[in-house]
């Protein structure tokens, strides 16, 4: 419920005024089954966690960490971002499940995390400077899709110092 709130929000703001449009969604890529999940924070996403396998995904809002979206599973890979870093890309393979996911920043920089089997996918913001806001999908034990939320985050107001 709070991710429709959340959307709609997002949604008509981007809607009110054309000029500035910056909402932009990318559909789901995998099988779509099991159950829905979305991993939503408050302020700018600041550094993001996969486990080795690719069983689950994490995102740190500020300071708060969301809740794990799938299992921890594999070791852990983490990636902090800088103040003036976004992620702006996530592409990988998907079959049945979500089998790899690769995050590209703003700097170039990325994190990887699963095993390269199934089809390729690509997904990035349709506006300049939009960045990743969110992920929703389906979960059945392992991420069975993924989809990206893309938006320009106001960062005069949040402090996001490590």
């Amino acid at each position: 419920m709070l991710f429709l709130a959340i959307f709609a929000v997002i949604a008509a703001s981007a809607i009110a005024d054309p000029e500035t449009q910056s909402y932009s969604y990318s559909p789901p890529v995998g099988s779509g089954s099991g159950s829905s999940f979305s991993i939503i924070g408050e302020g700018r996403i600041t550094a993001v966690r996969m486990w080795e396998s690719f069983i689950g995904i994490q995102f740190c809002y500020g300071f708060t960490w969301s809740s794990v979206v799938g299992h921890r599973s594999g070791q852990l890979q983490e990636m902090e971002l800088s103040d003036d870093e976004a992620i702006i890309q996530i592409s990988g393979k998907a079959s049945h499940y979500v089998q790899s996911v690769v995050i590209v920043t703003s700097k170039g920089r990325h994190l990887e995390a699963g095993q390269p089997s199934g089809t390729s996918f690509n997904i990035y913001p349709s506006h300049k400077d939009a960045e990743l806001v969110f992920i929703s999908g389906t979960n059945h034990g392992a991420m069975t899709s993924i989809a990206a939320h893309w938006s320009r985050v106001d960062t005069s107001a949040t402090d996001t110092e490590h």
